[in-house]
């Protein structure tokens, strides 16, 4: 079944269209592997970066101009697989990695998973509302960026 192209996920295309080829084409695996384990979230622009959503932002994935990095969205979920991600670690929340060395496939579907059932939950205590998204990225690193 082809997928719908939203204005989003449109906007996540033009974002991929604009950086160089090689982490083009390692964010394009990433996007791929992330949409596997959840087609029907949304993607979208936020922080000037792509992000997938459902029940709240999930995950944030960027290139920058020596690596690529994604961006769980939790501090539980690094903890959670501390040990898997520590070649990857790269400051508080952010994972960096390269077109020569990408995040392990099965790990980022794993992470995406925990990202699900932690929105769930999150959206199961609200009775089923989600958080308005002005918070929903509260605490994201590059929320705070400007604030030094």
């Amino acid at each position: 079944m082809k997928r719908k192209t939203s204005a989003g996920a449109r906007a996540v295309d033009a974002y991929l269209a604009r950086i160089p080829v090689d982490k083009r084409a390692a964010l394009q695996d990433l996007r791929r592997i992330i949409l596997s384990v959840v087609p029907s979230a949304e993607e979208t622009i936020s922080y000037g970066m792509p992000a997938v959503r459902k029940n709240g932002v999930l995950v944030y994935y960027a290139a920058f101009q020596d690596h690529c990095s994604f961006f769980p969205g939790s501090v539980r979920v690094l903890r959670k697989f501390a040990a898997e991600l520590t070649p990857f670690a790269a400051g508080k929340g952010t994972l960096r990695f390269t077109p020569q060395r990408p995040l392990p496939p099965l790990l980022v579907k794993r992470i995406v998973k925990e990202r699900i059932r932690e929105n769930e939950a999150k959206t199961s205590h609200r009775g089923g509302r989600e958080k308005p998204s002005s918070k929903q990225t509260r605490g994201h690193p590059s929320s705070r960026q400007g604030s030094s």
